[in-house]
């Protein structure tokens, strides 16, 4: 398996626990510490610290380490390589269902001219 596919997965794993999603989505409003992080859930420092480690294994998020806050923030890099990858398979499925349309069309108007001719 290449790099992209590899990175792709771990995206999409750690996205798969909602916890996760919703650190990212308090992440794409501001930078937070894992200690901020955590103060809205019932689990420990430790457990939101573990889902975070996740985050960053998959690129999703980068800590960087300014004196003693540490904050985490999001990397669009690979939020990037995933919507390129959806798109990709978006406009797979679109054309597919253009096709598809194009031939119900087609037996619409040849169901016109069928019953045209029977009723003359």
């Amino acid at each position: 398996m290449d790099e992209v596919t590899e990175q792709l997965n771990r995206a999409f794993a750690a996205l798969a626990d909602p916890t996760r999603r919703d650190l990212v989505a308090r992440l794409a409003g501001a930078d937070a510490t894992v200690g901020e992080l955590a103060q809205p859930y019932g689990m420990s420092l430790q457990a939101v610290s573990k889902h975070v480690k996740v985050l960053e294994e998959a690129g999703l998020v980068v800590r960087s380490k300014e004196a003693q806050r540490r904050p985490v923030h999001l990397d669009a890099e690979v939020f990037d390589l995933m919507t390129k990858w959806i798109e990709r398979y978006r406009r797979e499925a679109e054309q597919r269902y253009q096709r598809l349309d194009a031939v119900l069309d087609r037996m619409a108007v040849s169901e016109g001219d069928t019953s045209e001719d029977q009723t003359s």
